[in-house]
């Protein structure tokens, strides 16, 4: 495979397989260590990524926790799993910061049979909520449309 990352300007730095490579900026603490661990995730399998993404959550300050979170977000999408680790990463993080994409992308894409108690109970409460919602918008629209065209009727 090709070499093509520029650790200067970040080009290439998603095409990033190599895990020895990400573990050399991991020790650096490089710039653009976000983008290479998303790179990663999109080329390596969870047990790889896993390791080197908590590293990077407790390397990273602030907005910098967005580019591990988005690699887990990644991995739940590609591969339909993540490690333990993962799954307490976001445990820790909770709803509100960096981690609510990633959240959402695990109960969409990883199995539910898959997920530890903690996310079945959130995609239960998601799942049920949103349907509450549904039922309660369709009378809605139904007598939004139905307002809408009477006073259509008035106007002509």
């Amino acid at each position: 495979m090709t070499r093509d990352w520029n650790w200067e300007t970040g080009e290439g730095l998603l095409g990033m397989d190599d895990p020895a490579e990400v573990d050399a900026a991991l020790d650096r603490n490089d710039d653009k260590l976000g983008a290479a661990v998303i790179g990663l995730a999109l080329n390596c399998p969870p047990e790889v990524v896993s390791p080197r993404i908590i590293r990077a959550l407790e390397l990273l300050p602030g907005p910098g926790r967005d580019f591990p979170f988005t690699a887990t977000a990644h991995l739940a999408r590609l591969d339909g799993r993540l490690t333990p680790e993962l799954y307490e990463a976001l445990r820790a993080e909770g709803l509100g910061g960096a981690a609510d994409h990633a959240i959402d992308d695990t109960l969409t894409f990883v199995p539910f049979r898959d997920l530890p108690p903690w996310l079945k109970r959130r995609w239960v409460y998601v799942t049920v909520r949103e349907t509450l919602l549904r039922w309660w918008l369709r009378p809605l629209e139904a007598i939004g449309e139905a307002w809408r065209a009477l006073r259509g009727r008035r106007r002509t």
